[in-house]
């Protein structure tokens, strides 16, 4: 089915020679994207596989270095009234604990009423919205060939903004995707007992579980573990009794709180490996060009950062004289590099001391006697205020 709404007499009119955008996925990089280039007035796709709205495994937290630019173009969503978080709870494997504040701080917010929120901006700015599945996408000279599971449609550009791993991975030869990766995703909704202004990350045996509260009351609690623990007791239940629960942390988070999925969302061969920000000429935004480790709690902003950096470019590129696709390329990829290539590297180093009972002992015992230097690591994965 399509969705189009698009307002021709409302925007100013891009006469160059690069006018369709194709957007593949739908998430927060592609929404937002798409919002700024339509409104630059760009005819812009997004193409997603699911229907809006749903739920994504994500930790759903936002750093507060987004808020200036979601405000600047009303994509903050204050109707929400998202919980507001300065405070990181750290539990090691056998429970010990630390609290930090946070110097930045961010925002909950479910990526259920967040992407559904910002999908029905995306559509009052003229963006139509495919919901099907791309299962090729090809570059030939000067325009790119996008085929779906109904129909094959030709754009002047196109951004790949669809996550941690797509079947287009495969298709375009990405390096990563042939790493097996060792990690599953699991996310759930619930309602509990949990400081309003908190996000806490509990440690278990390979592997880490967030909490933090988002919209309504609720709160998401999502975890990361090796596929090993699931092989060895064969189903996520057993895996929770077995594993999580010699966290006491996470036993009385389970205990004491109402489950609001009949099932969670679930999410394998999660990779951190390098990615490339262009491939085959495709911008990649958000987890599609590199996916920074959950326990940092920063993937949302750096999908949104990535939104801005690529649709910034793009229209600054399509008000000269010329198009010239390499330099647009070779901008973005340095402008990404710049931004985020640390911040993945120091993700990737950090979640060396979770997972383990003796690493995640040293790491609460850090930032319990050095708390400047915890400080320091966690500013690390963030970037500055945008």
């Amino acid at each position: 089915m399509s969705l189009l709404c698009f307002n021709i007499t409302s925007k100013k009119i891009v006469t160059g020679t690069m006018k369709r955008i194709i957007v593949i996925g739908g998430g927060l990089a592609g929404i937002i994207s798409s919002i700024r280039l339509a409104s630059a007035g760009f005819f812009v796709t997004i193409i997603e596989k699911k229907k809006y709205p749903f739920h994504r495994v994500c930790g759903e937290y936002i750093s507060n270095e987004t808020i200036p630019f979601l405000k600047s173009f009303g994509l903050y969503p204050e109707k929400f009234n998202p919980p507001k978080i300065d405070q990181l709870q750290i539990t090691s494997v056998n429970g010990k604990q630390v609290v930090l504040d946070l110097n930045l701080g961010g925002f909950g917010i479910s990526r259920f009423s967040f992407d559904y929120f910002l999908f029905k901006k995306a559509l009052e700015a003229g963006v139509e919205v495919l919901e099907e599945e791309v299962t090729k996408a090809t570059f030939d000279s000067e325009k790119f060939s996008v085929v779906t599971s109904k129909r094959k449609i030709e754009a002047d550009l196109v951004l790949g903004c669809y996550g941690k791993r797509s079947k287009l991975d495969i298709v375009l030869n990405r390096s990563f995707i042939k790493k097996r990766s060792p990690y599953i995703g699991v996310k759930y909704h619930i309602r509990t007992d949990h400081p309003i202004n908190r996000i806490s990350l509990h440690n278990f045996s390979d592997g880490y579980c967030g909490i933090s509260n988002i919209e309504d009351g609720k709160s998401t609690l999502c975890y990361l573990s090796h596929r090993d623990n699931v092989k060895e007791f064969g189903n996520i239940p057993d895996l929770e009794q077995n594993v999580l629960f010699k966290n006491p942390y996470i036993k009385s988070i389970f205990k004491n709180s109402e489950f609001l999925f009949d099932r969670p969302e679930t999410i394998n061969e999660i990779s951190f490996e390098t990615k490339q920000p262009v491939e085959d000429h495709i911008l990649m935004l958000g987890d599609a060009a590199g996916m920074i480790t959950p326990l940092c709690g920063n993937g949302m902003a750096m999908a949104i950062h990535s939104a801005k950096i690529a649709s910034d470019l793009i229209i600054n590129h399509s008000n000269r004289t010329e198009f010239r696709r390499l330099q647009l390329e070779s901008d973005y990829t340095r402008e990404w590099k710049r931004l985020f290539k640390s911040r993945l590297w120091a993700g990737r180093q950090i979640q060396k001391l979770f997972g383990s009972e003796w690493t995640s002992n040293l790491a609460v015992n850090l930032a319990r006697h050095s708390k400047p230097i915890a400080n320091f690591l966690v500013d690390q994965t963030h970037g500055d205020i945008f």
